[in-house]
């Protein structure tokens, strides 16, 4: 069994944890990884990740039950498609555990989990989580491409977050009523060195956030050390993907908000008086 790791960025430990036998690592650009056996290497040149699915396939030789591992963003959901239909093998996320042919996995948003049995390649959305060290030997793949030309991009401005490796997460909801307010957010996860996550509305209604910032059913399962949902109402949408989190502390000006319920620590009042005292006690 080979488990083959296609992935645009270093960070995959998580992907690497759920490997078995030699693992295969196809890297589209130059992200450096470790913790594999091999590594593949496909030149992006000038194009985006996204043109290179013609090479990723063909460097991706997947066959009887080996498991193909990429990494869940923007271009590693597109390569995961053009991989799945060449090889005609399903497409999966929210893995629990996996083994040749059999894999558990976690649905509406890990309420409930799920055997899955396939015959064949399986291609399994990953999580990115943190860099893994070691000189690894290369190879260089040259594959086709599709023809594409970037004409204009629209690049935000935020800094990549990694929250299914973050140990600290501050959550946002629709309790902030500008989108400069969340620079108060932002703060008390400067002060305690936390990621910051959003609610769908935040992501789709209001486009603040990008798309990988959405924490729970559709977006992010996590399990960190400490998570401070603020302004955040508790639907089953979003509290479905962070009930792993080991201490729950929310702020809410609504005593009555569902999201209480899951709290180990509650504070009932405006965020835009709490936060700016918690931040200040920090310092």
């Amino acid at each position: 069994m080979t488990t083959w790791i296609v992935t645009t960025e270093s960070e995959i430990s998580q992907l690497v944890a759920l490997a078995h036998g030699q693992t295969v690592a196809v890297v589209v650009g130059n992200a450096t990884v470790g913790g594999v056996d091999r590594v593949i290497r496909i030149d992006t040149g000038d194009k985006p990740a996204e043109a290179m699915a013609p090479a990723v396939v063909a460097a991706v030789q997947a066959e009887g039950n080996d498991v193909v591992l990429v990494l869940n963003n923007p271009a590693g959901r597109s390569l995961a498609g053009a991989i799945s239909a060449a090889k005609n093998a399903p497409v999966l996320r929210g893995v629990r555990e996996l083994a040749a042919g059999h894999a558990t996995v976690g649905r509406f948003g890990g309420i409930v989990n799920e055997s899955v049995e396939f015959d064949g390649p399986v291609v399994v959305l990953v999580s990115e989580g943190e860099e893994l060290h070691g000189a690894v030997a290369e190879e260089e793949f040259d594959g086709d491409s599709f023809d594409v030309t970037v004409t204009a991009e629209n690049v935000h401005e935020g800094a990549p977050v990694n929250l299914a490796a973050a140990t600290r997460i501050v959550g946002v909801g629709r309790g902030f009523v500008n989108e400069e307010d969340l620079a108060l957010a932002r703060e008390l996860a400067d002060a305690i060195g936390a990621e910051v996550g959003c609610t769908r509305p935040l992501v789709e209604g209001h486009g603040w956030f990008d798309r990988d910032s959405y924490l729970g059913v559709s977006g992010h399962t996590v399990a960190p050390e400490v998570y401070i949902p603020v302004g955040v109402s508790g639907q089953i949408h979003h509290t479905a993907g962070i009930g792993g989190a080991q201490n729950i502390v929310v702020i809410n000006n609504d005593e009555t908000a569902a999201i209480f319920d899951m709290a180990d620590y509650g504070i009932v009042g405006n965020l835009y008086q709490v936060l700016p005292q918690m931040v200040a006690e920090l310092k």
